[in-house]
C-alpha cells in the first residue's frame, strides 16, 4: 500500500519520472529543442542538463526529422532515449522516422534490434493555440505495428506512466495534454512503475461505461456531479493506454453496465473513439443494450476564437444530455 505524502505538478511529476529513470539507469538519455538548460518549453527537463550534463540532456537543432532519427539510432545502439517534441505536431515531420524505422526495425532486421525508445509531447486543443498547435495526432500514429501510446491524465499516472514507457523494449508515444501541465496532485514517496497496458478504473457505477482519457476525463468528472444528482451511477474509466486498448477493464465494465458512452478530444473520423466502438462492437456486442454513443470533437482545424474553440471540444452539458438520452 502506497502513502501518498508528497505533492507535485504533472510537468513535475514528469520531470521526477526522468530524473529517477536517468539515476537508476546510464543509458537514459533526453533530446530535443530547448529540453537542456532552458529546462523544455514546459518544464518537463527542468533542472537535469545541470545534474547529467549535455551529452545526457541534448539540446537540439530545430529539426525534427533529424533529431527523431538520431533518438532511434541511439536505441539501435543500445540507449534509452527520450525524444521530446516542443509540439506534438511538429513531430509530423518525422513522420516517416517513426513509421518507417522506430516501428518496423525490429520486424525488418529479423529482431536483431530492439528500439527502446520515448517520443513525447504536448498536444490537444489548449487556449487559443490556433490550428496548428492544436491538433489531435493519436489516430495518426495508432496505425504504426508495434509501436504502444499512452496518454495520462494526472501527476501519478504520469510518473508511473514515464518511468514504465522509458523501461519498455518497444518504442512508446507519451501524449501530453498542454491544459494538465500545472494539475497538482499527491504522489507516493515510494518508486512505482504502472502498467503501459492497463486502463484506470476512475469511479465504478452501474448504470452506463464512460470511457475517456486526457483533459476529458475532467469535463466528466464535471458531468458526474451532474448525473449523480439526478440518480445516475455513471462508470468512469480512463483508458490511458490508447494501443493497445485494456479490453479486460472495460470488456468487465460493458458486461455489468450494457451501455457505453465514449467521451474524446480526438477528431471524429477514424480516431481513438471510432476504434474502441470498433474492438467494443466485434468483442462485446451481445452485451449492449443500445448503441454505443460517442461524443467527438469536430472535424475542423481548430478555431483560435476562444468561443469557437470550446465549440469544437465536448462540454460537460453534453455530457450529462448524453448519459440521460442513453439511459432512458
Amino acid at each position: 500500500m502506497y502513502i501518498f505524502r508528497h505533492e507535485l505538478l504533472l510537468f513535475e511529476a514528469l520531470c521526477e519520472g526522468l530524473e529517477e529513470e536517468m539515476d537508476r539507469d546510464p543509458t537514459v538519455c533526453v533530446m530535443g529543442e530547448d529540453v537542456g538548460h532552458y529546462g523544455g518549453s514546459y518544464k518537463v527537463t527542468k533542472g537535469l542538463a545541470p545534474k547529467y550534463g549535455d551529452l545526457r540532456v541534448l539540446d537540439t537543432p530545430i529539426a525534427e526529422n533529424a533529431f527523431t532519427g538520431m533518438g532511434i539510432g541511439a536505441a539501435m545502439t543500445g540507449l534509452r532515449p527520450i525524444v521530446e517534441g516542443m509540439d506534438m505536431g511538429f513531430l509530423l515531420l518525422a513522420f516517416n522516422q517513426i513509421l518507417n524505422n522506430c516501428g518496423m526495425l525490429h520486424y525488418t532486421s529479423g529482431g536483431q534490434f530492439k528500439i527502446p525508445i520515448v517520443i513525447q509531447g504536448p498536444g490537444r486543443v489548449g487556449r487559443q493555440l490556433g490550428a496548428e498547435h492544436s491538433q489531435w495526432l493519436e489516430s495518426y500514429f495508432q496505425s504504426i505495428p508495434r509501436i504502444q501510446m499512452v496518454a495520462y491524465s494526472a501527476p501519478y499516472n504520469a510518473n508511473g506512466l514515464m518511468k514504465a514507457a522509458i523501461r519498455s523494449d518497444n518504442p512508446v508515444i507519451l501524449f501530453e495534454h498542454v491544459l494538465l501541465y500545472n494539475l497538482k496532485e499527491r504522489i507516493p514517496d515510494e518508486e512505482y512503475v504502472l502498467n503501459l497496458e492497463e486502463a484506470d478504473m476512475v469511479r465504478p457505477g452501474e448504470h452506463v461505461t464512460i470511457l475517456t482519457y486526457s483533459r476529458m476525463r475532467y469535463h466528466v468528472m464535471q458531468a458526474v456531479k451532474t448525473l449523480m444528482n439526478k440518480g445516475c451511477d455513471p462508470e468512469v474509466i480512463d483508458i490511458r493506454s490508447l494501443k493497445s486498448f485494456d479490453l479486460y477493464t472495460i470488456g468487465n465494465s460493458v458486461k455489468k453496465t450494457h451501455r457505453v458512452l465514449i467521451i474524446d478530444e480526438c477528431m471524429r473520423t477514424r480516431g481513438i473513439g471510432a476504434s474502441l466502438t470498433a474492438v467494443i462492437t466485434e468483442n462485446f456486442h451481445d452485451y449492449l443494450d443500445a448503441p454505443i454513443v460517442c461524443l467527438l470533437s469536430q472535424d475542423v482545424p481548430t478555431p483560435y476564437a476562444g468561443t469557437l474553440e470550446n465549440w469544437t471540444v465536448v462540454q460537460p452539458p453534453q455530457i450529462v444530455t448524453a448519459v440521460e438520452q442513453l439511459c432512458q
